[in-house]
């Protein structure tokens, strides 16, 4: 296949590659104890689909502290040291289908495979070396870039171009998730969107905004790769 009909491929993680076991959301209340003197229970915190970043202004805004660049770095700086040890305390696992699907899709070369989290990069990556697939992504958008989600598109967008010297075309930018949020940020650049149901919506809520595609894992390789590159 020419280099022309290559597919940019962008990932979410929690929900949709791995879950942690809760182990994200066990380090962000350490670090809200530890740097903040703060205990959180993350109690109506918006969490799926969110950037850390976004989130860390929300925990900072609730209990009266300036989210101010400082304060917001000092706290994911501290939740990535906590996240290192609860990563290996809790039972998390990849997803179903999940190490299928990158090996073929590495396998491919009209493949282009990249991720597109709320994710912290540090953070993506103890998350995903944890659970042996962090080299099966070339690149990333990650909350480093922006604390708004529909912002990281264009982030994925421009380092695919700097890589493949190839600014790829809406038509051929996929972006797969689990949250209403996963699809929301696929339209904001044009992409065509892959909504899994592995994370914490059903696959009616997640039909009701409108994916172009809707599995409920991504076990059936063939299907998926159907999907993602005719």
């Amino acid at each position: 296949m020419i280099p022309s009909e290559r597919r940019l491929l962008l990932f979410d993680i929690d929900g949709t590659l791995i879950t942690s076991g809760g182990a994200g959301e066990q380090a962000l209340k350490d670090a809200m104890r530890t740097r903040f003197g703060v205990e959180e229970d993350l109690n109506g915190i918006s969490l799926a689909g969110a950037t850390d970043a976004n989130i860390a202004m929300q925990l900072l805004n609730r209990h009266g502290l300036n989210d101010v660049p400082e304060n917001i770095v000092a706290l994911l700086d501290e939740y990535l040291l906590h996240l290192r040890v609860r990563i290996s305390q809790r039972k998390g696992f990849l997803m179903p289908g999940i190490l299928e699907l990158l090996k073929e899709l590495q396998r491919r070369p009209e493949a282009v495979l990249a991720l597109l989290t709320g994710n912290i990069e540090r953070g993506a990556e103890i998350k995903l070396a944890h659970y042996g697939v962090w080299h099966f992504f070339e690149f990333g958008a990650f909350a480093d870039d922006h604390h708004l989600r529909n912002e990281l598109g264009k982030f994925a967008k421009a380092r695919a171009l700097e890589r493949h010297g190839e600014e790829f075309p809406s038509e051929r930018i996929f972006v797969i998730g689990d949250t209403p949020r996963d699809i929301e940020c696929g339209r904001a650049i044009g992409a065509r969107t892959i909504a899994i149901a592995t994370g914490q919506f059903c696959s009616d809520e997640l039909a009701a905004h409108r994916p172009d595609f809707l599995f409920e894992d991504l076990s059936d390789t063939a299907k998926v790769i159907k999907a993602l590159l005719g």
